[in-house]
């Protein structure tokens, strides 16, 4: 699922994460960013960042988006650099 998000959407912060953290979420989701759901939960998703992980509650509702967690995002392996 991709976001149609424009730079205005409020975003309510039920983890006091820092200022930095909601506005790169916030960046994500204007960049249309893929959202992944969370196939045991409705309503959850992950939004994959440059450098984090953010997971989030979309209403069904409302489309009020509530940031719940975020982490550092796995950076990603070359293989090019791994012995034979």
């Amino acid at each position: 699922m991709k976001t149609n998000c424009g730079k205005d959407v409020a975003i309510e912060d039920l983890g006091q994460h820092s200022a930095d953290a909601v506005r790169g979420l916030r960046s994500c989701l204007a960049a249309q960013s893929r959202l992944v759901e969370d196939p045991k939960r409705r309503n959850i998703f992950e939004v994959q960042g440059c450098a984090s992980v953010y997971y989030i509650h979309v209403s069904p509702v409302s489309g009020k988006i509530s940031l719940l967690a975020t982490w550092p995002s796995e950076p990603a392996f070359d293989d090019s650099n791994r012995a034979a």
